[in-house]
Formats: C-alpha cells, sequence, structure tokens
C-alpha cells in the first residue's frame, strides 16, 4: 500500500489588526479574554467588514515565493458552517476564486529533492477560542473573542506526499519560507502555524485516490510525524482486516500518541460557500504585484545553493544555516568580520557552541548577546595561535553571559596562549623528568602513553600552551636519547 499525503496549513499572519476590521490582534498570554472585540468581529447586525491590506500583501510574498499564478481579481465567500467560537455563524474565506493557485515548492529529504506541487493559497479569517471548564461543578465552555477575525493564510498542497519524512520536509520548509518574507513568526507553541495532513492509502501503482482523513491542528513537527505515521499505520490495519476507511476529522492525542474521532468530514457543498455581499472584489493591480515582487529577500533554496557555492560548505551545513533567516544573517556577517577563517570553521562554531548557548538560554539568535563582529574577533585569536580552542569556548560562554567583548576576556583572565617554544620545552622536560619510568615504557613501544603525557603538560601549562607546539616538543623530547 502506498500513502498519499496533502497538507493544509494555517498560518495567522503577522498584522497590527485583523483581518476585517481595527481590533488589534492580540495573544491569549499578553491580554483578557474579549478585550480586543468591537461589533464587526463580535459579529453584530449591520456592520461592514473591511479588507486589511497588510494582509494581502504578506499573502501576495509568500504565494510569490511558492512560485503561485496570482490572481488579478479574487473573491471572499462565506462558509456556512457553525462556529461556536465565530459569532456570525459562518467564516469569511475564500473558496472558488482565491488569491493564487498552482504553486511549487522545493523540499530535501533522504531520498533526495521533491518538487511538491501548491493548489492554492487563500486570505481567510479565525475563529476565537473556546476553553472547556467546569464552573460549580458544571461542565461548560467558555468563549474568548480575541482571536476571532485574526487574518489567516490558508496554503494547501496536492497529495504529492507519501511518507512521515517528507511531510517534515514539507511543512519545515514551508515554515521558512513564511519567516523569511515577514508573513508569520513560525512560533508554532502560540498556534500561530498550525498544519492539518489529508491522509489517504491506496494499492501501490493506483492512480486512484483512497477515502482520506485529516488531522486536525498539529502544532509542532514531531506532532505531524508521528501523527501522520499512526494514521498510515490505523489506516493499514482497517484495509488488511476488509473494513472500509470513513472519510472523517480526526485529532491527534499526544499523550496516547493515537488519533481520535472528531467528526464526519464535510463535503464542499456542506459549507453552502456563497460570495461575500459585503466586500468587494479584491483587485491585485500589476504594479503592486511587482512592487511584492521586487521586495522579497533571497529564498531559503536559493540562499543554502550560494551558501555551498560562495563559503564551500556542505549541503547539509548550509541547510541548518538558511533555515532562520536570523542565523543566516549572523553567519554572513561574521564571515565578512572573519578575513582568513575557513568558512566551515565559523558554521562550526554558529550551529555548535552558540546554538547550545543560545538553547539553553531561551533566545533567539537575534537577541544574541555576541554579536558576529565579537565572534570574528574571537575566532581570529584562534587562528592567530593567540588562545587555545577550549580557552576560546569559556571565553564565548562567558561573553554570552555577560556581554563583554571576548578581547577583554581574554586580557582580563590571561588567557593568552603560550607559544614560545623555549618555554613549552621546559613545560615537557619537567614533565618527563618527573615521570621518567612513563618515559622510559614509551620508548619501550607503549606509544599510547603519549596522549598521557600531552595531557600532563597542557595540565601543567594552565591549558595556555598552544597545543600543537606541546606536540612536536613532546614528541621530540620523547625520542631523545635518554
Amino acid at each position: 500500500m502506498e500513502a498519499v499525503i496533502g497538507l493544509e496549513i494555517h498560518a495567522e499572519l503577522a498584522t497590527q489588526s485583523k483581518m476585517f476590521c481595527a481590533c488589534p490582534v492580540v495573544h491569549s498570554a499578553q491580554a483578557a479574554p474579549n478585550c480586543c472585540v468591537c461589533p464587526v468581529c463580535a459579529g453584530m447586525p449591520g456592520v461592514l467588514p473591511v479588507i486589511n491590506r497588510q494582509a494581502v500583501e504578506y499573502g501576495l510574498r509568500v504565494a510569490l515565493a511558492l512560485n503561485c499564478q496570482v490572481a488579478p481579481v479574487s473573491i471572499f465567500a462565506r462558509k456556512n458552517y457553525f462556529y461556536p467560537d465565530l459569532p456570525k455563524g459562518y467564516q469569511i474565506t475564500q473558496y472558488d476564486r482565491p488569491l493564487a493557485q498552482h504553486g511549487s515548492l522545493l523540499i530535501q529529504t533522504s531520498q533526495g529533492e521533491r518538487q511538491v506541487r501548491i493548489r492554492r493559497v487563500h486570505l481567510e479569517e479565525d475563529a476565537g477560542k473556546l476553553t472547556h471548564t467546569q464552573i460549580d461543578d458544571q461542565p461548560c465552555s467558555l468563549v474568548d473573542l480575541n482571536r476571532a477575525g485574526v487574518p489567516l493564510l490558508e496554503i494547501v498542497s496536492e497529495p504529492d506526499l507519501h511518507t512521515p519524512e517528507e511531510v517534515r520536509a514539507y511543512a519545515t520548509a514551508l515554515r521558512a519560507i513564511l519567516r523569511y518574507v515577514g508573513a508569520n513568526s513560525g512560533d508554532m507553541e502560540k498556534g500561530v502555524l498550525r498544519i492539518e495532513p489529508n491522509i489517504s492509502l491506496r494499492p501501490t501503482g493506483s492512480t486512484a485516490l483512497g477515502s482520506r482523513t485529516e488531522i486536525k491542528n498539529l502544532n509542532s513537527f514531531r506532532a505531524l510525524e508521528r501523527a501522520t505515521a499512526y494514521e498510515i499505520e490505523r489506516q493499514a490495519a482497517l484495509l488488511s482486516q476488509g473494513q472500509p476507511v470513513r472519510q472523517e476529522t480526526r485529532g491527534w492525542d499526544e499523550a496516547s500518541g493515537q488519533t481520535t474521532l472528531q467528526r464526519v468530514k464535510e463535503q464542499a457543498e456542506d459549507y453552502r460557500y456563497f460570495a461575500e455581499p459585503d466586500l468587494p472584489p479584491l483587485v491585485v493591480e500589476p504594479g503592486w504585484l511587482e512592487a511584492v515582487r521586487q521586495s522579497l529577500p533571497e529564498l531559503p533554496a536559493v540562499r543554502q545553493q550560494r551558501f555551498q557555492a560562495q563559503y564551500g560548505l556542505s549541503a547539509y551545513d548550509a541547510a541548518v544555516l538558511v533555515e532562520e533567516r536570523s542565523v543566516a544573517d549572523y553567519y554572513e556577517q561574521s564571515a565578512a568580520a572573519a578575513q582568513g577563517i575557513a568558512p566551515k570553521v565559523i558554521a562550526n562554531w554558529v550551529s555548535g557552541e552558540l546554538f547550545a548557548l543560545l538553547n539553553k538560554a531561551g533566545l533567539e539568535i537575534a537577541a544574541c548577546p555576541v554579536n558576529p563582529v565579537a565572534l570574528a574577533g574571537l575566532l581570529g585569536m584562534v587562528a592567530r595561535g593567540e588562545i587555545s580552542q577550549a580557552s576560546a569556548k569559556g571565553v564565548l560562554a562567558e561573553a554570552f553571559a555577560s556581554g563583554q567583548e571576548p578581547a577583554a576576556i581574554v586580557n582580563a583572565r590571561g588567557l593568552h596562549q603560550v607559544s614560545d617554544t623555549a618555554a613549552i620545552t621546559e613545560l615537557v622536560r619537567q614533565v618527563l623528568a618527573e615521570n621518567s619510568s612513563q618515559a622510559a615504557a614509551y620508548r619501550g613501544g607503549k606509544e599510547a602513553l603519549f596522549q598521557w603525557f600531552f595531557g600532563q603538560v597542557m595540565r601543567r601549562g594552565k591549558g595556555q600552551a598552544n597545543p600543537q607546539v606541546v606536540k612536536q616538543v613532546l614528541l621530540d623530547l620523547l625520542h631523545e636519547q635518554p
């Protein structure tokens, strides 16, 4: 059997106000319930929505980044469905004439590159938030309409994906584009990016599509991958027992690692779509579209290829660096300041030591206390032999914690590396004299003792002796006749 998977991704657009009114966009942790609601997003009779131009522009940026054909004229529609948390009883969305269609996204998998087709990109409004609780021991549901009317961009792929790995690669690549063009923060824990895979199975080699299930509102790549894998196994088990797969909407239970039935899946006609009478057609003038096109940044796939060509990085290193635009910017600024240092060395420090410090502190690289030029200066000291690599790691950690310049920390702590051959020779002679039996054993054939001697000399030099000089002097003296 072969899995056939398409993804619907709902991205909250990074506007200051809602899709059809001037209410501010806030998140639940930032404001009291129902404090950012007006007659428009509360669904009062007689109110008129107005399209948010910035939301449209974000939609255009994403559509162009996904190589979509943008419609000169698109239409908003009413989707009639009972949303308890959408007061007017319908959702304003786009249906048969969306903002953009027929795009593509290149993804990287263990089996190589894959081109995934994008069916459509359209604008709509979000619903509110329900909280199911108890008051006076009675079950009840509370509604917060702060989120009602927040602009969403829905991106629908064709069913071109077949494995959980491909699904994750597609979602990761799309999230990177959303962040690069500034349309969405990508903060999945806050629910600003919600992923819904549609999964069906068919006999290998068949072109027909089986009955599909949709898994709603996944908000992490781990959940996406696990839920997809589980649903493939669940459907395969049903089919192997001769049972049909029902078309339905399911939820993901992270604790049990299972999908659960939510409702039988509706068809498009169940929503009774019709053109929104209170909104005019959305017209995208050619000049506006071209201005948006010219404002697009270098996108992740193109930047990755450039990093490989310009800096000689591997595909893996380049992919790690370009996944976040701010990380790629940091790397390039550091590389520009670090003349004469191998780009691979800088990449290793950014994706290794610096990422570890950022993750531990819970910081994005934009808030990193060590700026790119300071990191380049630190790596320059290592390259010139002024400090050891081990010392540099400690200096970076202290600079990260204190905000001090690395050079100031090196000077204050006296961490300059000793490369003077005469001084290092004296250290080595002291160690050999104090460990004459081990020296004799080495000369008798126990060459593994070399690393032990090296460690003793480095400790004697308090880590400041140049390791390359130490190795050469130690080798020379161990091979001298006693």
